[in-house]
């Protein structure tokens, strides 16, 4: 299965936090899920290291990311803008980029969830969402 990850839940499921969901957590354990990650939530992971004490650093991450095969990053590129501009039921950028990413996959015929605890995204209903 194909799965797209917030960054709340991939940042919680490298520093073993109790916030993550079982569910997440399952998913994210699983070594034969693919795992993708579209590139606001790598710069998103770059500005919450840099502010905030989150127990793991981007260097860290990083390499995580280099020696697991089950992560694609997903390009911000003009697909994923058009997208986002009729995503109106969310109103944060970087969600609706990340909405957006799952949203494609989706119209290209992926089975594909998005892995988020985000009650913006949740309450919009326009993803399959797992927590």
């Amino acid at each position: 299965m194909k799965y797209v990850v917030d960054t709340h839940a991939l940042i919680w499921f490298w520093a073993n936090s109790p916030r993550l969901g079982a569910n997440a957590d399952r998913i994210l354990s699983d070594p034969n899920n693919v795992l993708v990650l579209p590139a606001i939530v790598l710069a998103e992971i770059c500005w919450i290291v840099e502010h905030r004490a989150v127990g793991i650093a981007l260097d860290e991450i990083l390499i995580a990311l280099d020696r697991d095969s089950r992560f694609v990053i997903y390009p911000l590129h003009r697909e994923v803008i058009e997208k986002c501009n009729v995503l109106n039921a969310i109103g944060e950028m970087h969600d609706r980029q990340i909405v957006a990413t799952t949203a494609l996959l989706i119209d290209q015929g992926e089975m594909v969830s998005l892995i988020t605890q985000d009650a913006n995204i949740i309450a919009s209903g326009l993803v399959p969402i797992i927590w």
